[in-house]
Formats: structure tokens, sequence, C-alpha cells
């Protein structure tokens, strides 16, 4: 497994120092070419932020913003400076390189159920 974040490496280093350690590698991906290639979406801001709005009024979306004070201004850094909007997705891919199946995120809760991943796996 390995993750593909839309970032320099020097800020990956900065969020796997707040948040980490993980069990797999975080590639860097700052010109946005792969997410680009695979199909991954760009969600507009109006809609993200709506969402982000009703969420934290309704409740809906509970610890949004981290407790930890660092990982706090972590967070708060990556709104001002990283591209928040694009949307990530899951894909399976055999040991061979052959794409096996694939899942494209459409918004902030549309992930992978990692039920279904392990099904397709």
């Amino acid at each position: 497994m390995i993750a593909i974040a839309p970032s320099k490496g020097t800020f990956i280093k900065q969020f796997t120092d707040q948040f980490g350690p993980f069990p797999f590698p975080i590639l860097g991906d700052p010109s946005r070419a792969a997410y680009r290639g695979m199909g991954h979406k760009k969600m507009p801001k109006w809609k993200l932020l709506a969402k982000a709005g009703f969420g934290f009024i309704t409740g809906k979306v509970k610890n949004f913003i981290p407790k930890n004070e660092k990982q706090k201004q972590f967070v708060l850094k990556s709104m001002k400076t990283q591209d928040v909007y694009i949307q990530g997705g899951t894909w399976l891919y055999s040991a061979e390189g052959k794409l096996l199946w694939k899942h494209i995120d459409h918004s902030p809760e549309d992930h992978a159920k990692i039920d279904d991943v392990l099904r397709q796996m």
C-alpha cells in the first residue's frame, strides 16, 4: 500500500511528523500529474466550503480541526497553502501492475468503504 499526496516531500514530512507514523510510504505528486491522469476530481471551492459550514453548524462534522495544538496549526496552514479541493480515490493493482478496481471520490465523505476494498482484494 502506498499513499500519494498532492504535495511536495517537505510538506508530506511535516504531515507525517504531526500525524504519523504510517505503515506505508506517502509519496508526493506536487504537479498533480498523477491526479489528473487518473481522473481525480477537484471539488468547487464554494461547494466544499458550503459542505464544511453545514457540517459544522449541524454537528455532523466533528473533529474537523484537531484539538492537539501542533496538529491544529498544521491543518490551518494546510487549508491556506495546499490544494484541499482535490478529491482522492482508492486504486487496486495486481502485482503485475494491472488495474483491478478503482473508486474515485466525488466529495470528502465519498471514500471507498473498507468492506468494499477488502471484498475487491
